[in-house]
């Protein structure tokens, strides 16, 4: 950029920034925001436009350069997939480039309107507040067909940042006059706003002095109202609070921007965490011009930092025993592994099975079972080293990270052996459950940590084969891992040729279980595979599923169930028993997702069925959510712009940050049934479930519980104002000409 366009930019940033900081009339900056880029920019016969975003409707603010009659007879118009450049950009939330109007389907409603006006070409680019809401659009007009240089872009980002300033700071500005103009119509109103206001509203002066005190009650304050005004903060407060609170007022003033923070504080009310907000203020007192001050908004959120705080508990430790579940335990391995490669020594990994254990389940219940493997963490936790990882990976597995258990391998397998049959001891006392005593057994499968064994995925596979080994010799056994004995490798190898024949015989399909309202009205329903063995009948997911994966099958299964959601939604739809908000879940597996050609799959599957991409619910789980954010966030965006929405399976047994959460385009969330199932009998799975559903609600995202099997559950979920629900109580997974007749029996019972 040459010398002498460069100080214009400077200088019409300077004046821009000044009549928004001033508080102008928005039309005024808007337009010399739009005359500013106009003289700017190339081509001198671009014409700029400012439109705000309303509801779901734009109405223009500038364009100073642009024929009154075109801009009335666009003003108010939706926005939407094909609405023009400015509809359209504001619709994606993205930049819209149309370098011919006469030929672009996205100006097929209003070409004629804008070639009578000459106006050739839009380039559009939306305008983004600080709280990434879209809020406008920021249009260039050109009076021939016209592409834009990197230039022109980078100009034109830097006037719609000016634009989102103005608006905002507009918004801002008429909430306050009005606040203002409330305020001042009774001192008694003033008063019970103040007294109601949840959150501390602070007027700082640039030295220090806490000037004007609104909101709650003292107990947020760390004195009285009356004992802090015209206080200074560094005498006030102790220094160590004092000291950081000097820094923000101080970087606020310095940088004449919003700062978002957060602080603990000890006040009356206790040790709190806030939420800050600080603005500058100019002119605040008539009597000393010259004096800035700051805008303090102090929101208490000391509850919700709590909460996530559960929620961030549950990425890392098993609720029933406490202890850390496998997210935390493959990081400990990761580490184990890596201090080993360094040092040379040997550790171990013992997964441990409990023998028989689902006789128990059955018999006296899942809760009994509970009882007993709460127990047995205690046993083992005491007596393992404090330098061991003790984790509850699965229903009744357990695994034990020994991150050194001798110098070389024989030291550790002799260390081992030692380790497993303490272990063992602990079952030698019987498990009470009131007047029952059970003796419980359980076997161990050892692999040993080194140098030549330090990939994680075959630590723990080599362990869990050793356990399998150690279960054929009737249990209550431990063994170490064999490479020469690869029985279950074999039957995978078996399994992945089984597989490729059952695709090609047509022997998979969908089950279909419905979900239903909290009211009892069936929304949507989940598809599941099942596979038809000619001679083992239906085989669980979880014993091909994984297969499937490693060997690159998965997509193929993908597609047949989606053939047969869209085989259903089309009959459904014939039949005239659905609406458009009917939609069907499919599972979406970590290989799929991280697919580059998972858009196209889903695409080309429902284009031969005319089906609406808006009725298909992709649900992916947790972990999926915890590598690259960025990398995830573009891949979920680039889907949903298609139509299809995202929904979170099994939340709550995985990766579970709320605060991340919300960065992700996600329309549900499907609480665990694990959770479901301690609804009702347990006060932390109360808790857990109302948190889970409270905080989701927050964010606008629908909350499904899964595994819904009594009525009591139902109940007490409805009055957690969960949205749908999803389980046995309803109905369990049904064929596709099963579920048709179900679904059309659900609907003449509740007509």
């Amino acid at each position: 950029m040459d010398i002498a366009r460069l100080r214009k930019l400077l200088f019409h940033q300077q004046d821009i920034l000044s009549k928004i900081a001033l508080g102008r009339p928005l039309n005024n900056v808007l337009n010399d925001i739009c005359l500013s880029i106009e003289e700017l920019i190339d081509d001198k016969s671009a014409r700029c436009s400012i439109l705000s975003l309303k509801g779901e409707q734009l109405f223009h603010c500038a364009a100073p350069n642009i024929d009154d009659k075109y801009c009335q007879a666009i003003n108010g118009v939706y926005i939407g997939p094909k609405v023009g450049s400015c509809g359209t950009a504001a619709y994606r939330k993205s930049r819209v480039i149309v370098e011919d109007i006469a030929i672009s389907p996205l100006w097929q409603d209003f070409k004629e309107l804008a070639l009578s006006f000459d106006l050739k070409s839009c380039w559009s680019t939306p305008i983004i507040s600080t709280q990434l809401k879209t809020i406008g659009s920021f249009a260039i007009y050109h009076s021939s067909p016209k592409s834009p240089t990197d230039k022109d872009l980078e100009l034109i980002d830097y006037f719609v940042h000016f634009s989102s300033i103005a608006l905002e700071k507009n918004v801002e500005s008429l909430n306050a006059k009005q606040l203002i103009a409330d305020l001042q119509k009774s001192n008694q109103k003033f008063q019970a706003f103040s007294k109601v206001m949840p959150d501390l509203a602070l007027i700082l002066s640039e030295d220090g002095v806490y000037t004007d005190i609104y909101g709650s009650a003292d107990e947020l304050l760390y004195g009285s109202v009356s004992k802090l005004i015209n206080k200074n903060v560094n005498n006030a407060l102790p220094q160590k609070d004092a000291q950081p609170i000097m820094a923000v007022i101080n970087k606020t003033l310095a940088t004449n921007e919003v700062q978002i923070f957060e602080y603990q504080l000890d006040v009356q009310k206790g040790h709190l965490t806030f939420e800050g907000r600080t603005a500058p203020l100019d002119h605040y007192q008539p009597s000393t011009p010259n004096k800035r001050h700051i805008v303090w908004i102090a929101r208490d959120i000391t509850v919700r930092k709590e909460a996530e705080k559960a929620i961030e508990k549950l990425a890392f430790f098993d609720p029933l025993t406490n202890l850390p579940n496998r997210r935390m335990l493959n990081e400990r391995l990761t580490m184990c592994v890596e201090r080993i490669k360094r040092s040379g020594k040997t550790g171990a990994l013992l997964f441990l099975d409990l023998d028989n254990f689902k006789r128990i389940n059955d018999s006296l219940g899942h809760s009994a079972g509970d009882e007993i493997l709460v127990e047995l963490s205690k046993r083992l936790s005491a007596v393992i080293r404090s330098s061991d990882t003790l984790a509850r990976v699965g229903g009744d597995e357990f695994i034990i990270l020994l991150e050194y258990v001798g110098e070389n391998n024989e030291q550790a397998i002799i260390e081992s052996e030692v380790i497993a049959q303490k272990l063992h001891s602990v079952f030698d006392e019987k498990f009470e459950l009131g007047e029952l005593a059970f003796q419980v057994s359980c076997s161990i499968g050892i692999s040993l940590v080194n140098q030549s064994n330090s990939l994680i995925d075959n630590i723990l596979k080599f362990a869990d084969t050793a356990m399998y080994r150690a279960k054929m010799k009737k249990g209550n056994s431990y063994s170490f891992y064999d490479p020469a004995l690869q029985t279950l490798l074999e039957k995978q190898a078996e399994l992945e040729t089984d597989l490729v024949r059952a695709i090609a015989s047509d022997e998979f399909c969908a089950y279909f279980q419905p979900q239903v309202s909290s009211s009892g009205k069936v929304i949507g329903a989940e598809a599941l595979i099942r596979w038809n063995h000619p001679s083992k009948g239906l085989v669980a997911p979880n014993e091909f599923i994984p297969i499937a994966e490693q060997y690159g099958l998965i997509q193929k299964l993908q597609n047949i169930v989606l053939r047969d959601i869209c085989i259903l939604i089309a009959q459904l739809r014939t039949e005239n028993i659905i609406d458009e908000l009917f939609s069907v879940s499919i599972n979406i597996s970590h290989c799929q997702f991280n697919s580059s050609t998972l858009k196209t799959e889903l695409l080309n599957t429902i284009a031969g069925f005319d089906i609406l991409p808006a009725q298909i619910k992709l649900e992916i789980t947790e972990s999926m959510l915890a590598g690259d954010i960025d990398n995830t966030v573009q891949q979920m965006e680039e889907i949903k712009a298609k139509g299809f929405a995202f929904s979170i399976d099994d939340f709550g047994t995985g990766y579970s940050c709320l605060t991340h959460l919300s960065a992700f385009p996600v329309k549900e969330l499907k609480i665990d049934k694990s959770f479901i199932d301690k609804v009702l009998d347990d006060a932390t799975g109360f808790s857990i479930v109302k948190t889970i559903i409270t905080l989701a609600k927050s964010l606008n995202i629908t909350v499904v519980a899964e595994g819904v099997e009594a009525l009591a559950q139902h109940e007490l979920l409805k009055s957690l104002h969960i949205d749908a629900i999803q389980g046995y109580l309803i109905a369990k997974p049904m064929t596709k000409s099963d579920y048709l007749v179900w679904h059309k029996t659900n609907i003449a019972n509740n007509s």
